[in-house]
């Protein structure tokens, strides 16, 4: 092999180096784009502070597992969400799925952090319409296939999940059970 052709040689492989570096940075730029898409309604937090979490109070809401300061409310076991006002249900039971048992659904009382009505997940790469987001890790109540779990979201029907991103404001409190 002469040199000359070794030159060219490096000289290509460092152009094509440099054409695969910009197609990787453009597909990063066009990705993150996409995935911080749609309207935010509240900015989100890089980790939700752990001490967001609030206390249940008050009697319980017939017919549900949860107490009437809940603005939200999930029975895991029944697959069942409502909505709640001053203890009074308007909206639900409605169908939902929850998380399976390697990504479950926490438990416990929780405050809404933020919502979004288009987002994507950073970790799945999966679309999370009318996302109303409550717990550390991204769990959010949100639309999807109720057919399948989620990975540990409140996945809802579609009418559904815009009742509950309409509903919900950032400070609510949600309840799981």
């Amino acid at each position: 092999m002469r040199p000359t052709e070794g030159g060219r040689m490096r000289a290509r492989g460092r152009s094509r180096t440099a054409g695969l570096l910009a197609v990787g940075v453009a597909l990063t730029g066009a990705l993150t784009a996409g995935l911080l898409a749609g309207p935010a309604l509240a900015e989100p937090s890089e980790q939700p502070d752990p001490t967001d979490r609030q206390v249940a109070t008050g009697a319980l809401v017939p017919g549900t597992p949860c107490t009437s300061s809940a603005r939200a409310c999930v029975d895991l076991v029944s697959r069942s969400t409502w909505l709640f006002d001053a203890g009074q249900v308007v909206a639900g039971p409605v169908a939902m799925r929850p998380g399976d048992p390697e990504a479950p659904t926490p438990t416990g009382t929780f405050a809404v952090q933020w919502k979004a009505e288009q987002w994507t997940s950073r970790e799945r790469l999966t679309q999370m319409p009318w996302s109303v987001f409550f717990a550390q890790g991204g769990i959010a109540f949100h639309q999807g296939d109720l057919s399948t779990p989620s990975a540990g979201c409140v996945k809802l029907a579609e009418t559904d999940a815009r009742q509950w991103f309409d509903y919900l404001q950032v400070g609510d409190q949600v309840q799981i059970h």
